[in-house]
Parts: structure tokens; sequence; C-alpha cells
């Protein structure tokens, strides 16, 4: 299991409240999940120039994780030996990468802020759902059962610190087939969430994870399919609902996409071959 390399006194900051109750007003401090603002630029070791990829509203903590997991759902590293350096100060990420990456390539550039509900999301066209990675033939993915299935969220939820401090973040998780977790990361968006994730496995050589589940605390929109699939998990589990569009993207890549998992049962929406139980 990758541990998580930031403390949790980055993540959470104190607010002053009035808490009501019973008709009366009494002064109390609540603990709250930070949000700010990650500006990032990549440049290539071989160029003087770099472009900057937006800002990003996210939580603070496994920043680096989250800066190549992003880029790697992205499709513009798949390689270690794609990112040469990444250096993060406080709210600034700049990405060297290799001479031989193509960020001319890189046609998502953004210079406003984008918010923790969307992330930098949405770069891929929805008409391209049919090259998200490679399709996941199913005699290659894992078969998961039932049961393993619906304790997921519990397992995932005990590797939520500053969820169980502030109530106030999202989480992803990579487990096996056996519901084995192997990386959680929790943040402010879903989106970053899951880019911390696949960053983590990433820098651990994981990927692509063809042999995992992607869990994630919250609903399932096409994004969080999207990059599912670049990092080439065949299995995502939501704790909410999913959209649409995020069944078109699982059914288009072959992903099995399961929602509402909750209390003990939940909705497959494609991909139903790979359950068991």
């Amino acid at each position: 299991m990758v541990a998580e390399a930031d403390p949790v006194s980055e993540r959470v900051a104190v607010a002053s409240v009035r808490r009501l109750g019973q008709g009366k007003a009494r002064a109390r401090q609540d603990l709250v999940a930070v949000e700010a603002p990650l500006a990032i630029t990549v440049r290539r070791e071989d160029r003087q120039e770099s472009r900057s990829l937006g800002i990003l509203m996210r939580t603070p903590g496994d920043d680096e994780d989250l800066v190549r997991g992003l880029l790697y759902a992205e499709g513009l590293i798949r390689q270690p030996g794609d990112v040469t350096g990444v250096a993060v100060q406080a709210e600034t990420a700049d990405v060297t990468l290799a001479a031989h990456v193509d960020v001319d390539g890189l046609a998502w550039e953004r210079a406003t802020m984008a918010t923790s509900a969307c992330g930098l999301c949405g770069r891929l066209s929805i008409d391209r759902l049919d090259t998200l990675g490679n399709r996941l033939p199913a005699a290659d993915a894992p078969a998961v059962e039932a049961a393993v299935v619906s304790g997921l969220p519990a397992a995932l939820r005990q590797s939520q610190p500053v969820f169980a401090e502030t109530g106030g973040l999202h989480a992803a998780g990579l487990f096996d087939a056996a519901g084995r977790l192997h990386v959680s990361r929790e943040d402010v968006g879903r989106h970053c969430a899951v880019d911390k994730v696949i960053g983590a496995a990433f820098r651990a050589g994981w990927l692509p994870a063809s042999e995992s589940l992607l869990v994630v605390s919250g609903r399932v929109a096409f994004e969080i399919v999207q990059k599912a699939a670049m990092a080439g998990v065949p299995i995502v589990i939501a704790v909410g609902a999913p959209s649409s569009l995020a069944v078109d993207a699982a059914r288009a890549t072959g992903q099995t996409l399961i929602g509402f998992t909750r209390r003990g049962r939940f909705n497959v929406y494609t991909g139903y071959q790979r359950l068991r139980g």
C-alpha cells in the first residue's frame, strides 16, 4: 500500500461558527477541509518556455501525485521517465518533462481557474469515447464477488482521516479483486482525488492497473470513467449515481460500472460479466 506523504494538518483549517440548537446560539470552532489553488505549468527539459495548464482548486497534500495523475489521465505521460522533475511550492507546481514528450500536442491549455467540482476536466471530447485507453477485454479483467463490492465503501471510509475530522472531502481508492486496498487519496474535488490515486499508482509502477478496481465516494461522471480508462482500470465502483455519459463511456471502453453501492446493494450499469455471486 502506498502511504500518504503529507500530514493531515495541511488539509484541515479551523473556522469560527455559531451553532444553533434548541433556540440557542453558541460560539464554537469547527474543522473544515482546506481548499486552495494550485497553478500548474509544464515545460520540456530541452526548452526554456513553459506552458500553463491553468489553476486547479484542490485540497493540499499529495500534490505531486495529483500532477502526475492528471498528466497520465490526459495521455501526456506514459512512463516514469517522461517526468524528470516536479517542483511544488505552496500554490504552484512546475513540471519538467523529458525531451521526447510531445507537449505541442497538449490541446487543453486553460488560463482560467477550475473549480474543485470539475477540476481541469472535459479535455477529451465526447465523440472520442472509443479511444479512451485500450478497450478492456473481459477475459483479461478480474472477476469480483458481489460481497466484496458491497464492502468496498466501508473499506474506503476507513482510509479517510480528513473526512473523519471535517465531513467535507471526497475519496478515491484502488483495490484488488479481493477487496484489499492498494492506495487511497482524499480531496475536496472528486476528480482530484482520482488523479491523486492514479498519480500514486503511476509512481509505484502499477499502471496500467488492469487487475484493479477504482472506488469513489460520491457520484461518477464522464471524466472519472475517462480517467479510469486511461489508467487501464476495468471496474469503477461508486457510492453515488453515475451520469448518462459515464454509462456511455464505460460501455464504449468495456469497463464495468457499478453505482449506488450502499447497504449491501448496488446497481451494475455495464460489464455485468465480471460479477460473481
